[in-house]
């Protein structure tokens, strides 16, 4: 549990850096491989957190733009970093798809860019953001000139493509830049992120197109049409689609790209797997995160040596103290790496780390790197010792296998991850209320407690450093206005253990009431979906804690009240019936369908369980349909599904 949330809170600060600041600390194989792990803890966990990055695609608009909700979905890709796990998604294919057929094409390492269209017109150019909303970017994109800003297509267009800058374009845009760029995806992420116009234009991007998010028409049939309809309207694409029949097709395209990227005057990471058929895509359909239909395969990470300086410790939310080294400079894959991440002190002690030892560590793109191990030690290097006291709170410190603690729940950076939560977006949304504030409030106001946030005044925010008057008046409307919350994410916002955004909203369904959750037991909690024996004890052992009890009680004597929202029911042709959508769906989309199931009463199910009450079963159903069958589970086809919603 607690390298889950070393895991989350890490990889949540990267994505910060990254899409957020555009001022990436680490490489993007760094990222992918503690990604993996998290992915893998939590599969044997059958945890999810509130604010882990695996429900989540990409980060959150730049607060200088104003945002934009697209038309469709953009979704990010599940990805491959070996032929064992690209033979899993093949097979994935293989169990719902008869003979599939794929694409492969090259993954470019820029800014995904999201273009519409109406009436043959550009309208609007934005970043992916968070995947639903990202930034208007239309005056900066306007000059960029590869795209047309009129097409043929007169209907209502997105079309998705990758923002770069080319090698050569960087090389001599730096012989007469003052602040020289090292990276070309860092230099055309702030050419297009960027309030000044005049940057994009300075640093010259293009824009190569690869994809249609929404057209107001329907679908096109496959990958293939999809490029030839943007080559149509006048979109640049880059010449390199395989249409391949098999695995070893697949692979063997993927090795004409390695192959050929080095050459290449573009930066690219990787390749592009897709099922071809559109018509196909639907009966695998996506996950929260991604298409189950897609898989981007990244190529190998760089490593290299450098010596240890110092370490440096650090407390995350659960009190565990984890190592970073701070190393000498190093520059791999076109940055300066100063840092390097060790999982615990075990680790350390297992790499046989030591202050002046040389280390190998791993890198890609531009996220931080792992020391890998010790390669050599000199006669300056010293051993690292064990600390006996937290460094932030001289604490005695606790040690449980390989990992140390700080078991004060009021530590500093505790108790600042706990109000840093309780604030974000998604759960209590306290706009301005940033890790910096909190820390500010922890030394000068005394804050301990989420609680204490609804009795700060004006006057106490103004002896915080660097709070005027117009930002005490925001964040003193932010509290005030987070007062009335949505329950479901009110309980997310409580940091419960595997209480993520999924969790929260079911709890928030099921028992209507802070009040109802608070003396739920176990049995009752395990009836959901998708609540596991761990977050079930999770959340009883939560609400059998004194403090949190008392915090909530705080909570409610501000004036925090947490509400429930039912979405409006058209009929009950549903109503109780726990549904699982499979297979391709003539008449409907995926979405459409499930859309119409919870407007009639019912729940979807993502799999097949013992509590499925009904399947829904398209063309070329696979492994669900043979499940539900088993279990003896009533199953209906498209047709009679249309009959049951037109009476």
């Amino acid at each position: 549990m607690d390298r889950m949330r070393e895991l989350i809170k890490q990889l949540n600060k990267w994505a910060y850096e990254y899409y957020v600041l555009d001022n990436p600390s680490v490489s993007d194989r760094e990222y992918d491989k503690l990604y993996d792990e998290l992915t893998e803890l939590e599969k044997s966990t059958g945890r999810r957190d509130f604010d882990s990055p695996t429900r989540r695609v990409g980060g959150e608009p730049v607060k200088g733009f104003e945002r934009h909700a697209h038309i469709s979905r953009l979704y990010s890709l599940d990805k491959s970093v070996n032929s064992e796990q690209l033979d899993a998604f093949f097979t994935r294919v293989g169990k719902v798809v008869e003979k599939p057929e794929y694409t492969v094409e090259y993954k470019f390492d820029g800014l995904t860019m999201c273009l519409t269209y109406e009436g043959g017109k550009f309208v609007r150019a934005t970043t992916r953001g968070n995947g639903v909303e990202g930034e208007d970017v239309t005056a900066q994109c306007i000059t960029i000139r590869s795209f047309p800003l009129a097409i043929p297509y007169l209907g209502t267009l997105e079309v998705q493509g990758e923002a770069v800058i080319r090698l050569s374009v960087l090389e001599e845009y730096n012989k007469t830049a003052k602040e020289q760029l090292k990276n070309a995806r860092n230099a055309v992420a702030g050419a297009i992120r960027n309030l000044d116009p005049a940057v994009t234009a300075e640093r010259k991007p293009e824009i190569l197109f690869y994809n249609i998010n929404y057209m107001s028409d329907g679908e096109l049939s496959s990958q293939e049409a999809h490029f030839e309809f943007l080559r149509e309207q006048g979109f640049k694409v880059f010449d390199f689609l395989r249409v391949c029949k098999s695995a070893q097709e697949v692979k063997a395209a993927i090795e004409e790209i390695e192959a050929g990227r080095k050459s290449l005057d573009v930066l690219t990471d990787g390749a592009v797997i897709k099922l071809n058929s559109t018509l196909a895509r639907d009966g695998l359909g996506y996950t929260d995160k991604f298409p189950r239909w897609a898989m981007a395969y990244k190529f190998e990470a760089e490593e290299s040596e450098t010596v240890v300086k110092q370490i440096k410790w650090q407390v995350g939310r659960t009190g565990k103290l984890t190592p970073l080294a701070l190393v000498e400079p190093v520059e791999l894959a076109g940055a300066t790496v100063r840092k390097a991440t060790l999982n615990n002190f075990g680790d350390l002690t297992r790499k046989q780390v030591k202050v002046g030892s040389r280390v190998l560590i791993r890198r890609s793109n531009e996220v931080i790197p792992e020391i890998l191990r010790a390669v050599e030690h000199s006669e300056g290097s010293s051993d690292i010792q064990k600390p006996s006291v937290c460094p932030f709170c001289g604490s005695g410190i606790e040690e449980v296998g390989a990992n140390l603690f700080c078991p004060n729940k009021y530590c500093p950076p505790r108790v600042v991850a706990k109000v840093e939560h309780f604030a974000a977006k998604d759960a209590m949304d306290i706009e301005g209320l940033s890790e910096k504030t909190a820390e500010l409030m922890y030394n000068k106001l005394g804050l301990r407690e989420c609680s204490q946030l609804y009795s700060f005044t004006a006057e106490d925010l103004g002896r915080l450093e660097g709070f005027k008057t117009k930002k005490i008046n925001n964040i003193l409307g932010a509290i005030k206005k987070s007062k009335v919350i949505p329950l479901e994410r009110f309980l997310f916002a409580l940091g419960i253990d595997g209480v993520g955004k999924v969790a929260a909203k079911d709890l928030a369904k099921a028992f209507k009431s802070v009040e109802n959750l608070s003396s739920a037991s176990a049995e009752e909690l395990l009836a959901l979906e998708d609540i596991g024996e761990i977050t079930a004890e999770a959340i009883v052992n939560w609400f059998k804690d004194e403090k949190n009890v008392k915090e909530i009680d705080a909570l409610f004597a501000v004036g925090v009240k947490p509400t429930t929202v039912e979405k409006p029911v058209i009929s009950s042709i549903f109503a109780g019936q726990l549904v699982v959508l499979t297979g391709t769906l003539q008449n409907f989309k995926r979405s459409q369908a499930q859309k119409i199931i919870e407007e009639n009463g019912g729940e979807c199910q993502s799999s097949v369980t013992a509590k499925t009450t009904l399947v829904i079963a398209g063309e070329a159903a696979g492994s669900k349909l043979d499940k539900a069958q088993k279990l003896g589970i009533k199953i209906i086809d498209e047709a009679e599904f249309e009959n049951l919603i037109n009476g």
